[in-house]
């Protein structure tokens, strides 16, 4: 009996190991058969939030399905990024998640997910415009204007951002350090606050998000921008990569779980890709004032592992963390 029962076993693993495969294929095969949830740790109504709510709608022509728009705000977008990271992974359920909180907050505290092992990328379509600015009628004209002032005045070069060793208040104390310069920090509880305090004459410049209403009205002026490349919507601001060579790793990005299957994980990025190209989504970024940026799910999880490696470094070299 033994020889047969093994080798009805042998047969019966022939067959699991043949079935099993050309299963899972007919399940990606039907991806997806139900709506989508799309998770973005942010408030509605935000820049950030109409993108989002953009893009699906143009993705479910393609992907002939539904995708329902969930808000999950809070910890500095930590709440709603745990919340994709940790759901079940059959490419049901994606979101946004910024640089923060894949890169900086999680080497900062505790969080439930890890931003590499845990979350996979699916791709990048957008990205935003944060920079230095000054008052509109500053006498600093440029950020080199600003460096001069600090150079000659120690510490009295105040600058706003919306919190302490937030990727603003980091990187201009890399800036701070690159020039041998005192910057004299001043958190504030959100954008909004520390705009009020600049126009009032509180501080010397901003450094961060902006209002672009604010900008297009000159009361403030745009003096360096912080990303990586240059920014057509505001052509002619120096960069913190060209001035200090200095990363701002940020964008606006589509993530899901690691053990999301590549297949599934491809007719979302297929789906996502042509929906940027419609019209009504690239007059919509327009409309925003946010740049239009692909990057693909390869490209942005090693984007993603070099700015978490590098900001690591930084934090230590500050004495921030261990």
């Amino acid at each position: 009996m033994k020889p047969t029962i093994t080798r009805l076993l042998v047969c019966l693993s022939t067959v699991v190991a043949l079935c099993a495969p050309a299963y899972a294929q007919e399940d990606v095969s039907k991806f997806p058969s139900k709506p989508i949830t799309y998770i973005v740790p942010v408030t509605p109504g935000t820049g950030t939030d109409l993108s989002v709510r953009l893009i699906a709608k143009e993705a479910e022509k393609f992907l002939k399905q539904p995708i329902v728009v969930v808000n999950k705000p809070g910890g500095a977008l930590t709440l709603g990024t745990a919340a994709i990271a940790t759901a079940k992974p059959d490419g049901y359920t994606i979101g946004f998640s910024g640089g923060p909180p894949l890169f900086l907050t999680p080497l900062l505290e505790k969080v439930p997910y890890d931003p590499i092992k845990d979350i996979r990328s699916i791709m990048q379509y957008g990205g935003f415009n944060f920079g230095v600015y000054v008052k509109g009628d500053s006498s600093f004209k440029t950020f080199k204007d600003l460096i001069a002032f600090a150079r000659q005045n120690p510490k009295k070069a105040t600058y706003g951002t919306v919190g302490v060793n937030g990727m603003p208040n980091i990187m201009m104390e890399e800036v701070a350090k690159k020039e041998k310069v005192q910057f004299n920090h001043i958190p504030f509880k959100g954008t909004s606050e520390g705009q009020t305090a600049l126009l009032g004459g509180h501080t010397a410049f901003g450094a961060g998000d902006f209002n672009a209403s604010l900008v297009e009205a000159k009361e403030i002026r745009l003096v360096m921008m912080l990303k990586d490349e240059p920014s057509a919507e505001y052509p002619g601001v120096p960069t913190i990569k060209e001035l200090y060579n200095l990363p701002y790793p940020m964008g606006i990005t589509i993530i899901t779980q690691k053990a999301v299957p590549d297949a599934i994980v491809k007719k979302l990025d297929d789906a996502f890709m042509k929906a940027m190209k419609e019209p009504a989504f690239i007059s919509g970024m327009k409309e925003l004032q946010l740049p239009v940026i692909y990057r693909s799910g390869k490209d942005l999880d090693a984007y993603v592992l070099q700015s978490y490696n590098y900001f690591s470094r930084t934090l230590k070299e500050m004495g921030v963390i261990k």
